[in-house]
């Protein structure tokens, strides 16, 4: 009986997984949900890349929500009677050594888009190869449309998202495919003890539950009650009307492929506008595929003279703590630190004020996002700061947002504000976004600061930094 090794990345789930069902199925008939069942040995397998570690992606909060993860794939594979393989190091070296013990001859994986991917899968390429095992990368498990599938005549990539979604629109999707029924792992192959959010210290006390169960639980409750409404409210910060879905976007636990077929089968204006954002997500990516210096690199840049990280140091830090005298700023980075996630109106309105108002260098906010974002995608998070910033692939300079008339069209009575920024809850109505201008505010009694930065002040500064020529 041949075996596969499946390994696991960005792709925690057992649904609509074609690198598992392929492993499975053999070499026929992969392309629908049902197939020859338990025709072959698998090692399911994912590895604890000593790379990620060293480069500073494993954050706490990741980390946290990766142990759910873990335990709930196992829990998944042991129903069906197999279970994880869990191994930590070098990601090529335990392939090799997890192919070897379990007689292995195929190893199969999804593809990926960043610098770091495109290296480790050819290293582990060569490597395979070099023990006569063949690797198989599969489209389409992280994404809806791989990047590359559509491209516009005179590019490899899409630099502009309208001409971009109306092909990806164009595009049909493939069918998803059914979790097996019966997984059959060899014996013979060792696994380290799952890890645990237990024993992992400085989590975000609200970083929400991870998991494919928990996955598709939310899923379910969003195409049944809120999706609907959601072109009308994403942008209602205190409403919290998004689907909450991109950490398990980000790990794979629930299928891009899935979400767009269910979300278009449930139809009307708020599953389109859903939809929309998905396209986003997959735009984001085919563009770090085709330049993935677009990481830390201006994918266009404005020659900014950025200030510097030491002049900026007490704004940085005023930002990062919520303490910039700007409500909705304030409270936005708050729920950042306690959840671990953003509402998206607050990463935009967060990164403008960073980025336009500060005039600090794009990439300190990203990197502040991704020590702290469950959803730390390298693609969505790096390419939307420079979305905001002004050096992506749309770099209109004049698009700064002023975080008082944002607060007061998208928080109108204050909830938001109130919510995460508790001293000012005395305060009411679109009052509490401009607290400053409030007469006999007892300031012994309410521990918030005045504005850091004058927000006209703020703007001639960008205006006066930022290369037009």
């Amino acid at each position: 009986m041949n075996v596969s090794v499946v390994l696991f990345t960005a792709d925690l789930r057992l649904h609509d997984h074609p690198p598992l069902r392929a492993a499975l199925d053999g070499p026929h008939d992969t392309g629908g949900s049902h197939g020859s069942q338990g025709s072959r040995e698998v090692v399911p397998l994912f590895v604890r890349d000593r790379a990620v570690d060293a480069a500073g992606f494993a954050v706490p909060n990741r980390l946290a929500f990766l142990a759910d993860c873990l335990h709930d794939l196992d829990a998944g594979l042991r129903e069906r009677g197999g279970r994880l393989v869990v191994r930590s190091g070098d990601l090529v070296e335990e392939v090799c050594k997890v192919a070897a013990e379990a007689e292995a001859d195929e190893v199969h994986m999804a593809a990926d888009v960043s610098a770091h991917a495109h290296r480790r899968e050819r290293r582990l390429r060569r490597a395979l190869e070099a023990e006569g095992l063949r690797l198989h990368v599969h489209d389409t498990v992280t994404t809806a449309v791989p990047p590359g599938q559509v491209t516009p005549a005179s590019s490899d990539h899409f630099a502009v998202f309208t001409p971009y979604f109306g092909q990806w629109s164009r595009h049909r999707t493939r069918e998803t495919l059914g979790a097996p029924r019966s997984v059959r792992v060899p014996d013979g192959v060792g696994s380290e003890e799952l890890p645990s959010r237990a024993d992992l210290s400085g989590v975000s006390p609200g970083v929400a539950r991870g998991g494919e169960s928990e996955g598709r639980r939310r899923l379910v409750s969003w195409l049944r009650g809120g999706i609907a409404a959601y072109e009308d409210r994403h942008d209602d910060l205190a409403g919290d009307a998004t689907s909450r879905l991109s950490p398990h976007l980000h790990f794979g636990t629930l299928s891009p492929v899935d979400l767009v077929r269910r979300a278009r089968d449930v139809g009307g204006p708020g599953a389109e506008a859903f939809v929309r954002q998905l396209a986003w997500r997959d735009f984001h990516r085919q563009v770090l595929a085709a330049r993935p210096g677009a990481a830390t690199a201006d994918y266009r840049t404005k020659r900014d003279r950025w200030r510097s990280e030491r002049i900026a140091r007490e704004d940085v830090e005023a930002w990062k703590e919520g303490r910039t005298g700007y409500p909705v700023v304030d409270a936005a980075m708050r729920q950042l630190r306690h959840e671990g996630w953003m509402h998206n109106r607050g990463r935009l309105l967060t990164a403008s004020f960073l980025a336009k108002t500060l005039y600090v260098d794009w990439r300190v906010g990203a990197r502040h996002f991704l020590e702290l974002l469950v959803d730390g995608d390298v693609a969505n998070n790096q390419l939307n700061w420079q979305w905001m910033a002004g050096t992506g692939t749309d770099s209109r300079p004049n698009r700064v947002l002023n975080p008082v008339t944002q607060a007061k069209r998208y928080d109108p009575d204050g909830a938001y504000v109130r919510r995460w920024v508790p001293e000012l809850g005395g305060l009411d109505g679109a009052a509490v976004h401009e607290p400053w201008k409030l007469r006999g505010l007892d300031r012994a009694a309410v521990d918030y600061p005045d504005p850091i930065v004058d927000l006209a002040e703020g703007l001639a500064r960008f205006r006066r930094g930022r290369d037009r020529d």
